[in-house]
């Protein structure tokens, strides 16, 4: 239970939890046989988030200006340090929050396990606060907050100079504290008695249902002592659940006919009875509420746009829900949180008050895989024409998440448009959650080339330039034609690629002929040993491969010394110039010193050169091609 106030000042954002307060202020001000790690848990719902954000309140140095510390109990107030770094793991990837928190120290680190070992040599402790685990991942059904804990808070409480806090779901918490020492880690259960705040519980439903803080006017609001009365039977009821007390409140304020405060029996006591209740009370099927419901709980990302809402209940109910949900605004207020986009027309996307809602919701549910297929179904249906360009932008990104828990991804991973215009970081997290065997090989070609559209943050359009080589490179033409054949003006096309091994250098020439034009060749520096190779000198050690360079021909009968290289003069004269670094190539205009074409790469060029008239030749570790550069400055280019 909760540590009495002594009659100091509550936290204004949290109004309880004095004792979990002073925890976290010794962990804080690292007070002698405080842990280093603290790991806070609980069931869903618990309240562990907004605990969370009321603790950081007190440690941002700014912030803390704005609340009452001289009357707040001073044992809950730790003292004023350098704000903590706060990597929040909502909808990232693992990976997302451990270049989060090497950027914030800015470190120079270019590998994992190089962030860890860093942290470790900056010479004094650092201090990191990580909520929002439970959510973590841009795709639910990938597993993210799990492999967070693994990949990255496992590592990091290991690392000794590191002070982490952290909120994780019940699971994984003892996990993360698996193997440290003893001392070194603490985990704060809310719902544990030392830990649970039932006053604290009565004081947030008192507050909701007070006409101070918006509540409407009615007798059980307006009178002190029957509004006390109905906060202490909802807090009783609510258990350890601050959610559950919010549902309460939320489903008797939006529908307060017929609701009597002496009944206690019809307030919930769970997520589940929350639901159950407010239906009935308003004399609906408590299944026709979670079937409104099944579309956000099984959303993607921020939640899906508003007006798909009807079409997805009435996919997962197998019926017409059309006028359920037309008339839902009292049946589903309560549990869901419209919010409307800035950058996305106004439009308005719709998701539940909390993922545990969610979770009941998809419990409930006979076959889950069925529902999301459902689901999965009705948004292709949304996408004219199967045309990914013009779909909406909530099912051009989500539509991988869906498909996953519904089992249907590897199915839906053979349409270049997709792999073109949706959002690369969940496509790729969805993609890697697939075992590699049960992928075709254009979503294979996909998963190789994700790490660089994801790194390069790569608009749409570079993306298709960066796939259609990609798809060249693979033996894909059919893929490559295809990329060409969507509404993009892309920079190159790729004539042809030889995966050869070991190239160390690339040239352009040309070969002369007797009977005709001189025939334009790339020639690549190899080993020796590879098939076709001509060695440049008696001792073989250095050789030479041939290849036409419009056309996917090796030319091994070309003899070297009749190879004839572009001259200075001719190649300041051609209307194209390049330039490399390790990881990219350029081509300008020199006219307009615009930049016509930018290839990236996921490993170093070995090579490039560029021909007069204007076919890019590179290599790297993987081989060698040659791109056909267009004239006109392409919107595909990077800075």
């Amino acid at each position: 239970m909760t540590a009495p106030t002594d009659g100091y000042a509550p936290h204004p954002h949290i109004g309880g939890r004095v004792a979990v307060l002073r925890a976290l202020a010794a962990w804080r001000m690292e007070w002698p046989g405080a842990p280093r790690v603290v790991v806070l848990t609980g069931s869903p719902g618990s309240g562990c988030s907004h605990l969370l954000t009321g603790f950081l309140m007190l440690c941002d140095p700014e912030f803390r200006k704005r609340l009452p510390l001289d009357e707040m109990d001073p044992s809950t107030v730790p003292p004023e340090l350098p704000a903590p770094a706060v990597p929040s793991a909502e909808g990232l990837t693992a990976a997302q929050v451990l270049w989060l928190l090497a950027d914030h120290y800015e470190l120079t680190a270019t590998g994992t396990e190089e962030v860890y070992a860093e942290l470790a040599a900056l010479g004094h402790p650092v201090t990191v606060v990580v909520p929002d685990v439970d959510r973590a991942g841009p795709v639910r059904a990938a597993g993210e907050p799990a492999r967070l804990v693994r990949e990255v808070l496992k590592p990091l409480a290991a690392t000794e100079t590191v002070r982490l806090l952290v909120d994780v779901p019940r699971p994984l918490a003892a996990e993360l504290a698996d193997g440290l020492p003893y001392g070194a880690v603490q985990i704060i259960d809310l719902d544990a008695p030392e830990w649970a705040d039932p006053q604290g519980l009565v004081l947030h439903a008192e507050a909701a249902l007070s006409p101070l803080f918006g509540a409407p006017e009615l007798p059980f609001t307006t009178d002190p002592a029957a509004r006390r009365a109905l906060a202490e039977a909802i807090g009783r009821r609510a258990g350890t659940s601050p959610l559950v007390v919010q549902l309460a409140v939320h489903s008797i304020l939006m529908a307060p006919g017929g609701f009597d405060p002496a009944e206690e029996q019809y307030i919930p006591s769970s997520v589940g009875e929350a639901l159950d209740l407010h239906a009935r009370r308003l004399g609906a099927d408590p299944q026709n509420l979670r079937m409104v419901l099944a579309p956000p709980a099984l959303a993607e990302g921020s939640g899906f746009p508003v007006e798909m809402w009807a079409r997805l209940a009435s996919a997962v109910a197998g019926r017409d829900m059309s006028q359920t949900v037309a008339g839902a605004t009292t049946l589903a207020g309560p549990f869901v949180q419209p919010e409307e986009m800035d950058g996305e027309d106004g439009r308005t996307l719709l998701r539940l008050l909390h993922p545990a809602l969610g979770d009941e919701i998809r419990a409930g549910l006979a076959d889950l895989r069925a529902a999301q297929s459902q689901i999965a179904m009705a948004l292709l249906e949304t996408v004219p024409e199967q045309d990914w360009g013009k779909a909406d932008p909530y099912v051009r990104d989500h539509i991988a998440g869906h498909t996953l828990e519904a089992g249907l991804l590897p199915q839906l991973l053979t349409d270049p448009g997709l792999f073109i215009h949706a959002h690369p970081v969940p496509l790729r997290t969805a993609v890697e959650t697939v075992p590699i065997d049960a992928l075709g090989a254009p979503a294979r070609t996909y998963l190789r080339t994700a790490p660089l559209l994801t790194r390069t943050q790569a608009p749409a359009a570079l993306r298709a330039a960066l796939l259609e080589t990609a798809f060249a490179e693979d033996g894909l033409p059919q893929y490559s034609e295809a990329v060409h054949r969507l509404d993009f003006d892309l920079p190159w096309q790729t004539l042809w690629n030889l995966p050869v091994p070991g190239i160390s250098a690339v040239t352009v020439g040309s070969l002369p002929r007797t009977d005709g034009p001189a025939t334009p060749v790339a020639v690549l520096g190899v080993p020796a040993s590879t098939p076709g190779a001509r060695a440049l000198d008696a001792s073989g050690r250095t050789a030479i491969l041939v290849h036409h360079l419009l056309q996917p021909t090796p030319l091994v009968e070309a003899a070297p010394q009749q190879i004839l290289r572009p001259s200075e003069d001719e190649r300041v004269a051609a209307p194209l110039a390049l330039s490399r670094g390790a990881d990219y190539v350029r081509v300008r205009d020199r006219a307009s010193k615009q930049v016509v074409a930018v290839l990236v790469s996921g490993t170093p060029f070995t090579g490039a050169d560029l021909s007069p008239d204007g076919v890019l030749v590179v290599a790297t570790e993987r081989g060698a091609k040659a791109l056909r550069i267009r004239r006109s400055p392409a919107s595909t280019t990077a800075s």
